[in-house]
């Protein structure tokens, strides 16, 4: 198994996991871009897959609690077409990312992080968890 790289797309910001192994989900960097303007997030998203030699990219599904499409679902859609159109060689797929930033903010409470400390990287928190699933129900196929 190749690189993969997991990423977490909100309306103005990108948590972005990485796994090198296909092993272990190492959270990478989160950056923010103005208001729905994902062709930011798409170059950002292209200087690493190009740095990092991606194989795969995962992105998060954010469907309700009831498996049933959101407005930010249909967004994720179009970006993940986005994705395959300029990285024609490299796997994209999604994964359920439902309670993925409750268990990223789990995780963050229980590293004692303060409320500050806890925005400034919940995202890529986040986009770890949905790395860690991926790569969790990988291994059971």
């Amino acid at each position: 198994m190749g690189r993969i790289l997991a990423l977490d797309l909100g309306t103005v910001t990108l948590g972005v996991a990485i796994s090198r192994t296909g092993i272990i989900a190492s959270s990478y960097e989160e950056f923010r871009f103005p208001d729905h303007q994902w062709h930011i997030a798409l170059h950002e998203v292209e200087r690493i897959v190009k740095l990092e030699q991606i194989d795969t990219i995962v992105l998060g599904l954010p469907l309700n609690v009831d498996g049933t499409d959101s407005e930010m679902t249909k967004n994720a859609r179009k970006f993940c077409l986005k994705l395959k159109k300029n990285f024609a060689g490299i796997k994209v797929v999604f994964q359920d990312e439902r309670w993925s930033t409750m268990d990223a903010t789990d995780i963050l409470l229980a590293g004692d992080l303060t409320r500050k400390k806890r925005k400034k990287c919940i995202d890529r928190i986040a986009a770890q968890v949905i790395l860690e699933r991926y790569l969790q129900e990988k291994g059971d196929n």
